[in-house]
């Protein structure tokens, strides 16, 4: 009978894979147990490779997702898609010592703990083997404002490497944000009762292949993940990206106004028609370049998980945000315009302008843009 599954969220780790079974079948003797990899459709034929094992080994599975990216996601999937009672999800690139697995297993399912967990601060625990004091550091710094945030008390929060019943985690995996979030953190702030939680030190290693799963955007999907636990539920965080970074986008649209009004030495009146043609050069230059700059930075954060690469797709995806910003803009101005007529006075009637327009921008570019026709 199936005991215990182990899941592994892979991107680029297809070296990773052969020896990690190897570690995990000298660890998990005497246990029913099995791997599921899954994988964010790795180029370099991770799933593939996973598949080759499971072809001789039915304890090794995998999901292969498309289109979609992220640790946290690829987290929760992987535990909802197992039938076994008790579920660990750690690294596939040999920084988390799956020794380590039977302890927390027994912790677990022995019904004194809810939550087994491998901690890089805690007594006993080391990160030398990292070599990287430079992230050591910044993982003190999330955990610090993890737990000030959130309030879960634990050594380290931030950890990747831990076991809980799949019960537990399929009852509230619902409310789980999924977003560039640590899983951990995210079900110990999400589920209502306490959970009662055991501590493992964990002497963290250096990675042996492979790219991290974080990217340069980690900084800010920690952030954005804080956001979605403390006030998500009230404004949703994809909109409020989109709506930050369109106010970004208007200071860079006002910047380029100003400077290429300054290279035409126009003054704030325009009194003939050459002025207005002038002005009318530079609105839309600075139309182009603030629409680009919130495409580009959407594609990179907003929409991170759906992220559009290459020359082709990103030219094609420009086009299609351009596309509907036009039609945001109509929105815009026909609801101010609409609020005039009511008697509205025009400032309110501007924000409230904006507001319709970001809203038919966000559900257009959702769709259009970053989703699928």
């Amino acid at each position: 009978m199936l005991q215990l599954a182990v899941i592994l969220p892979t991107f680029n780790e297809r070296k990773n894979i052969a020896p990690m079974v190897e570690r995990l079948d000298a660890a998990l003797k005497g246990l029913a147990w099995e791997a599921i990899f899954v994988d964010d459709n790795s180029p370099d034929g991770t799933a593939e490779e996973a598949r080759r094992i499971g072809r001789d080994d039915p304890r090794i599975r995998v999901i292969e997702r498309i289109g979609r990216r992220g640790l946290a996601s690829a987290a929760i999937e992987g535990m909802c898609a197992t039938a076994a009672p008790v579920v660990a999800v750690m690294d596939a690139d040999h920084q988390h010592d799956p020794a380590l697995l039977p302890g927390m297993y027994e912790a677990v399912s022995g019904g004194n703990y809810d939550v087994a967990y491998a901690s890089r601060f805690a007594e006993g625990a080391s990160t030398e083997a990292w070599g990287r004091p430079d992230r050591v550091k910044a993982s003190g710094l999330a955990n610090r404002i993890a737990r000030r945030v959130t309030g879960v008390q634990l050594s380290d929060p931030m950890s990747g490497f831990f076991m809980l019943r799949a019960e537990t985690l399929r009852a509230d995996a619902h409310r789980l944000s999924g977003v560039g979030f640590k899983i951990l953190l995210d079900i110990l702030a999400t589920v209502d009762a306490p959970l009662r939680v055991k501590e493992f030190p964990l002497n963290f290693a250096a990675r042996a292949e492979g790219e991290s799963k974080l990217d340069r955007t980690v900084v800010f999907e920690f952030l954005i993940g804080l956001y979605d636990k403390w006030l998500g539920r009230i404004i949703p965080t994809r909109f409020a990206l989109f709506g930050t970074i369109g106010g970004l986008g208007v200071i860079v649209h006002m910047a380029v106004l100003a400077s290429v009004l300054g290279a035409f030495g126009q003054k704030v009146l325009y009194h003939n028609w050459s002025d207005q043609i002038e002005f009318i050069i530079a609105q839309t230059s600075a139309a182009v370049v603030a629409m680009t700059f919130n495409f580009v930075l959407n594609n990179e954060l907003t929409y991170a998980d759906k992220r559009l690469r290459g020359f082709v797709p990103l030219l094609r995806g420009w086009a299609k945000f351009a596309a509907t910003c036009s039609v945001g803009l109509l929105a815009n101005v026909g609801a101010a315009a609409a609020l005039m007529r009511m008697g509205f006075h025009p400032y309110p009637a501007a924000i409230v302008g904006i507001v319709v327009g970001s809203v038919w921008n966000f559900a257009l570019s959702s769709k259009f843009v970053w989703g699928k026709y």
